[in-house]
């Protein structure tokens, strides 16, 4: 398939049936999103967000539409300790024995501040929930993804090298290079990325004030990507990244 027609992929029903897929920011935006979605193609979805109930809000909407039953593991990236990542594979690994999809969704912008004035703390704070923390859940779970028949990991990305960016830029640029040297060295998993442009969420809201609705996609727009690379007929792509193009 044409990587660029994976913006008008429509999945089969049954696409992530009898698959894991552990989603990261799924308590909002483009990470409820998936997460419905994901559900509703058949996945059993583990909710990770550091915000318990907007986990739970999402755990009871896949659950009222007849979905499979959903996991929540509220954890915070920007706190989180490499044990803590380890207790994730633990508790996975007790409960399903592998994990089919690792999606890393859940990003941080502090706003946007010229590096000049970008206080070290704030700096390194940001970095670790846009870069560190998919790198340490990744490294956690690569038993339980070499356990999957068709394990693939998937990362939001935002090619946003731009003035005022600051430390998500450098974050994001990254975690590129990270999903594409694990690509290269990992030849059972696939490691795949999606640019989705402008989206309408909380992190766009905050940093652009004035945007209003239908100024840029709602997060259920920009799905298709994410589900071809979860699902079977991604098998031998990797190494890619997608971008949605205004």
């Amino acid at each position: 398939m044409d990587l660029e027609s994976t913006w008008r992929y429509a999945p089969p029903e049954d696409l992530l049936a009898d698959r894991v897929v552990l989603v990261t920011g799924a308590s909002e935006g483009i990470g409820r999103a998936l997460a419905l979605a994901a559900a509703a193609a058949g996945a059993t979805v583990v909710l990770l967000a550091r915000d318990l109930a907007g986990l739970e809000r999402v755990y009871d909407e896949i659950e009222d539409a007849g979905h499979p039953q959903p996991a929540i593991f509220p954890l915070n990236l920007e706190t989180a300790t490499f044990k803590e990542y380890e207790a994730l594979a633990a508790t996975l690994a007790g409960e399903f024995g592998r994990l089919d999809g690792l999606v890393h969704n859940a990003g941080w912008t502090s706003g946007l501040t010229p590096i000049r004035h970008y206080e070290p703390e704030r700096w390194a704070r940001v970095v670790t929930v846009n870069l560190h923390a998919p790198y340490l859940m990744t490294h956690a779970c690569m038993d339980l993804l070499d356990a999957s028949g068709d394990p693939s990991v998937v990362f939001s990305l935002d090619r946003c090298t731009r003035a005022f960016w600051g430390a998500y830029g450098v974050a994001k640029a990254g975690l590129e290079a990270l999903m594409k040297i694990l690509a290269a060295e990992e030849r059972g998993i696939r490691f795949n990325g999606v640019d989705t442009g402008p989206v309408r969420t909380r992190l766009r809201v905050e940093n652009y004030p004035g945007t209003k609705p239908g100024d840029v996609p709602e997060p259920d727009a920009v799905l298709g990507p994410y589900l071809f690379f979860l699902g079977p007929e991604s098998q031998g792509v990797t190494g890619q990244v997608v971008v949605r193009k205004p």
